[in-house]
């Protein structure tokens, strides 16, 4: 009896409170994602308005942030 009671106490299940976890994380990347798709949605390309801004400019992408990582 004694080796049966250590084999079901070694024995880990997550149970209901790790489904609660991972569902939990599921549908909050859910909303995550809805959201960035909405952000990334409102942003219109400007592609000739930066290649006509001059290298001193403020619009520059080095320090609007829009430019190539290094």
């Amino acid at each position: 009896m004694v080796v049966a009671a250590a084999s079901t106490a070694s024995q880990v299940a997550p149970g209901a409170l790790g489904f609660l976890v991972v569902a939990g994380m599921g549908l909050a990347l859910f909303f995550l994602f809805r959201s960035l798709n909405k952000q990334l949605h409102k942003i219109t390309p400007d592609a000739p308005s930066r290649k006509r801004a001059k290298p001193g400019d403020a619009q520059d992408s080095s320090t609007a942030g829009g430019g190539p990582l290094p």
